[in-house]
């Protein structure tokens, strides 16, 4: 039995193409996130042969698991991948094409049970034989949608996949592969998008707060292309006052929850991401310095479809002295910074221009 064993292969589908090196950037590190869950989420001892693209081909040498244990399995990766997207499209920041549609992924889970043997390349265990290449041409079928878990008879041994879940409605079919014609049963897994309890919006802000300053200017430019200049971490150096660089400190794509490092003239502040909402008419995004006494509101308000409203807003903690302190030392320098950010935002504006998006 040393040479048979269990073929286990989540596929992550949906992204379609991107052109742009934001898009394809970005969707290279949802992707990496995301196989990174798959991993996280294996249950039953499956050990990693290779990552390859979208998908990951586990396997796991022994007796046939039983449906159960599997199914188990294939219900952990995919609830743990949806729920995640769905974190995900609730704490973005990033509106470009590919997080957008980050939202519209989904997973098929291929099973395959034969002969393989494999060798070892750095920490992977690179396997070979017939059924490991029909596990990779079942992956190529003619199955309705893309959220499926297919079995293949090796695995069944030609008994009927029943008893798992009442839910669940199993199909026939058969494929032409390498090792000649390959039975197999497949069920939706559509249904199981019920059992996932959503996450809860989450607002990271202070609670009690005290607005200290308000400074506004008008845009003659879209609400999305000014929030795309002013939200992106890597333009803040060349338009904030007093900001050298911002560095991503817990994650490559910010959302809500995520720090960074803002590197200033006279030292340095770990911020997080607090709080975000978007709409066609609004967007507002806060972020919060790491001790929860300070947070700055970035409010952008569409005035019509050229023109677009950004305002600063100033918030400390509520605390008498902390207020007082901050009120005779620091709030005229930090108004001067407010609208001098604004006008340099201004001029910083005229060389940006929105990534194209190609349908």
């Amino acid at each position: 039995m040393e040479n048979k064993g269990l073929l286990f292969i989540p596929d992550i589908s949906g992204f379609t193409r991107f052109v742009t090196e934001m898009e394809i950037d970005h969707s290279r590190h949802i992707i990496e996130e995301l196989l990174e869950i798959l991993i996280n989420a294996n249950s039953i001892g499956l050990e990693i042969s290779e990552i390859e693209g979208d998908a990951v081909l586990f396997y796991k040498y022994g007796e046939r698991p039983d449906l159960n244990t599997l199914y188990s399995q294939v219900e952990k990766m995919f609830c743990e991948f949806h729920r995640h997207i769905g974190g995900y499209e609730y704490r973005r920041l990033c509106q470009c094409k590919a997080c957008r549609s980050a939202i519209d992924l989904t997973l098929k889970v291929v099973t395959h049970y034969g002969e393989f043997t494999g060798y070892n390349v750095k920490h992977f265990n690179k396997l070979l034989g017939r059924d490991v290449i029909v596990a990779h041409q079942l992956m190529k079928n003619e199955i309705p949608q893309h959220e499926y878990w297919l079995v293949t008879n090796n695995v069944l041994q030609n008994q009927p996949p029943e008893g798992i879940k009442e839910w669940m409605t199993w199909a026939g079919s058969t494929k032409q592969t390498d090792a000649g014609e390959i039975s197999f049963q497949y069920t939706q897994l559509t249904p199981l998008r019920h059992e996932i309890k959503a996450e809860p919006l989450i607002d990271l802000g202070i609670k009690e707060k005290k607005k200290m300053i308000s400074v506004s200017k008008e845009f003659d430019i879209d609400i999305n292309t000014l929030f795309y200049g002013a939200g992106h971490f890597e333009f803040r150096h060349l338009w904030q006052e007093g900001v050298k660089q911002i560095d991503e400190v817990s994650h490559y794509l910010p959302r809500v929850g995520t720090k960074h490092r803002c590197v200033l003239k006279n030292g340095q502040v770990i911020m997080f991401s607090s709080s975000f909402s978007y709409s066609a008419e609004k967007i507002v995004y806060a972020e919060t310095d790491e001790k929860r006494r300070a947070s700055i509101y970035f409010i952008f308000e569409k005035i019509s479809e050229t023109r677009t409203r950004l305002t600063f807003d100033f918030y400390l903690k509520k605390n008498p002295i902390l207020q007082a302190i901050f009120g005779l030392t620091m709030k005229k320098k930090t108004e001067q910074n407010f609208t001098k950010s604004l006008e340099n935002l201004q001029e910083f504006m005229k060389d940006v221009e929105m990534p194209v998006e190609v349908d």
